[in-house]
């Protein structure tokens, strides 16, 4: 990821750029992922339907409730994540695997030391980003309201002064532990798998640091069918820990449980949160929202990374388009 030499706040503005970009056109998908997570089955009532049922059913049913700009809600908040967040993580993380292998080190970097670099640099990051990440989260789950009942929240700003005022400055970190072990586990997942992908990629005769290497590389970070192609062409002897890691991704009930503190202040804390969700409503709701997540997950990292690339040669006036 690092063939220029970039300073850490160059690679922060880039990255940060990016991350905006790729969040503002795949938040719908975010969107609908925190409704079918947050959705819990009624108590002693089988007849009664789920509002919202599956990807395209809950984008139709949030458009045609609340008109197709509710698909965005909360982009205000999740634009504060992703300059927080993804400028931090990705600005970080060549500083970070640096240190670990030295200043002096010569040649490929180890898959494992990159592991760890991602690990901990999407840690940190979302510790600090954690309050956007929850007010983003609590616009999100907010559906149409009932005539006469007043909204929570009446804006980005308004949702961080409300929650300050009324639980707490501490509440901002609500489900910080689960959303560590999220996004720590999906930093590694996308950065050391980008990383690695690409490194293998522009080994191969005909390919070089382009377009299409990028959008390969980006892909290869989150879908396993690229991931296999880097598997039969890979020869450094590192690309299954690559694909176990990026499976690992799949771990959604860590989001589940991260969204459902986020957006109900009656959990105690994260175990609380997983015995409950686990008495009342069974396994499988772990896993809701398992096609919006895949999805955005693929489409957010092609594009981020994609942006990513070009805006760091656009920066040095070195933009090109093949």
């Amino acid at each position: 990821m690092a063939d220029l030499k970039f300073s850490f706040a160059e690679t922060f503005l880039c990255s940060a750029f990016a991350a905006c970009f790729a969040e503002f056109f795949t938040i719908p998908l975010d969107t609908a992922k925190v409704r079918l997570q947050l959705q819990k089955k009624a108590v002693g009532d089988d007849v009664t339907l789920p509002k919202y049922r599956g990807l395209l059913g809950t984008m139709a049913t949030i458009a045609k409730e609340e008109g197709l700009s509710a698909l965005w809600k909360g982009i205000i908040a999740g634009l504060h994540r992703q300059c927080i967040y993804g400028g931090l993580r990705i600005g970080l993380y060549e500083p970070v695997k640096t240190l670990l292998v030295g200043s002096d080190y010569v040649g490929d970097i180890p898959l494992y030391q990159k592991i760890i670099a991602a690990l901990l640099t999407g840690a940190l990051a979302i510790a600090v980003a954690n309050p956007t990440d929850l007010v983003k989260v609590r616009l999100q789950a907010e559906g149409k309201f009932p005539v006469g009942v007043a909204r929570r929240y009446y804006g980005t700003l308004d949702a961080y002064y409300t929650i300050v005022r009324q639980e707490g400055f501490r509440a901002l970190w609500t489900g910080l532990g689960p959303n560590i072990a999220r996004n720590a586990i999906v930093n590694a997942a996308e950065l050391a798998s980008y990383d690695q992908v690409k490194q293998t990629i522009m080994k191969i005769p005909g390919f070089s640091d382009n377009v299409l290497t990028h959008l390969l590389a980006g892909l290869g970070a989150a879908k396993k069918p690229v991931l296999n192609l880097y598997l039969e062409l890979s020869t450094t002897g590192y690309a299954e820990p690559v694909c176990h890691l990026v499976q690992t991704s799949k771990l959604l009930w860590i989001g589940t449980v991260k969204s459902r503190m986020m957006g109900d202040s009656g959990y105690k804390n994260t175990l609380d949160c997983f015995i409950k969700t686990l008495k009342n409503e069974g396994i499988l709701a772990f896993y809701k929202g398992f096609l919006p997540n895949f999805s955005r997950l693929g489409s957010w990292n092609a594009v981020m990374f994609l942006t990513l690339e070009q805006a760091r040669k656009a920066f040095r006036g070195e933009l090109y388009y093949d």
